[in-house]
C-alpha cells in the first residue's frame, strides 16, 4: 500500500472511533462558545473606543479568528494523553507487526484530530454570524486551510511531547506552561498593538502570532494582505517540522 493509502486507512479508523463517542468533540466546544458569548460583547464596547489594533467594523471579525487559533492551540495541545494511553495499553506495541508506514500511523491519527477541530471551528463561525460576523466564502475557506495547518502543528507537537515524556502527570503541567505564553503572545484575545514594544518583538518569534494575523486578514476579506502568505508559509514550515519530529519519535518507539 502507498503512504497516502495507509494514512487514509488510519484516518478512517480513528474517525470512526470518534463518531462512536462524540462527547469529547462537544466538550471541546464549551470553552470557545463561552468566550464567544461572554467575552465577545466586551470587545464590542472596547473596539468602539477606537483603540489601536482594532479594525473598523464588527468586532467579531477580529475576535473569531483569534478564537479559532486558540481552539487550534488548546484543542490540540492535550491530544498527547491519548497516545500515552495507547502506549500503556499496548496498542502502540502491536503496530510493530504491521507493514503500514510509521509516519502514516501517526499522521492518520493527527488528521482525525484536525478534522474534529475543523468541525468545531465551523460551528463557532456559524454561531458568530447572528452576532454580526461577515466574511467572504473564498476567504473563510482559505482561513480553514490555515486553521488546519495550525491544528496539525499543535497536534503533532503534543504527540512528540507525549512520546518523549510518557507520563500524564508531567505532560499536563508542561503543556500548560508552554501553551499559556504562546497564546498570550499570539494576540488571540486582544491586539498586540496595545502591548509594550518589547512584547511585540518577542511575539514576532511566535508562529501563532503570524497565524492569528493571517486569520484576521482573511476574516476581514483581505486575502491579498502580505500577512496572509507570511502566516501560511510560517505555519506550513512549522507543521512540516512538527510532523517530521513526532513521526521520528513514533517510529523509534516501535523499534
Amino acid at each position: 500500500m502507498s503512504f497516502f493509502t495507509d494514512t487514509f486507512l488510519i484516518f478512517r479508523r480513528q474517525l470512526r472511533l470518534s463518531l462512536r463517542n462524540p462527547a469529547w468533540v462537544i466538550i471541546g466546544l464549551i470553552q470557545p462558545i463561552l468566550y464567544l458569548v461572554f467575552f465577545g460583547p466586551l470587545l464590542t464596547r472596547i473596539a468602539g473606543g477606537g483603540l489601536p489594533g482594532f479594525p473598523p467594523g464588527n468586532s467579531y471579525s477580529f475576535f473569531v479568528p483569534g478564537l479559532l487559533i486558540q481552539l487550534g492551540l488548546f484543542g490540540a495541545a492535550f491530544v498527547g494523553f491519548a497516545i500515552i494511553a495507547d502506549w500503556r495499553a499496548g496498542v502502540i506495541e502491536r503496530f510493530r507487526v504491521t507493514p503500514v508506514s510509521r509516519t502514516a500511523l501517526l499522521l492518520g491519527r493527527a488528521l482525525r484530530e484536525v478534522a474534529n477541530m475543523v468541525f468545531q471551528a465551523l460551528i463557532i463561525t456559524v454561531l458568530a454570524v447572528p452576532l454580526g460576523l461577515t466574511v467572504p466564502l473564498v476567504d473563510v475557506l482559505l482561513a480553514y486551510l490555515l486553521f488546519s495547518l495550525v491544528a496539525l502543528m499543535a497536534t503533532t507537537l503534543s504527540y512528540g511531547l507525549a512520546l518523549q515524556i510518557r507520563n500524564e502527570a508531567a505532560l499536563g503541567p508542561m503543556i500548560n506552561a508552554l501553551a499559556q505564553p504562546v497564546m498570550l503572545l499570539g494576540g488571540v484575545l486582544l491586539p498586540l498593538a496595545l502591548a509594550p514594544l518589547w512584547i511585540q518583538r518577542v511575539a514576532d518569534w511566535n508562529p501563532f502570532f503570524w497565524a492569528t494575523s493571517a486569520m484576521r486578514a482573511l476574516f476581514a476579506g483581505q486575502a491579498g494582505n502580505p500577512a496572509v502568505w507570511k502566516g501560511l508559509i510560517i505555519v506550513l514550515g512549522m507543521a512540516t517540522l512538527a510532523v517530521a519530529w513526532s513521526a521520528r519519535l513514533f517510529a523509534r518507539s516501535l523499534r
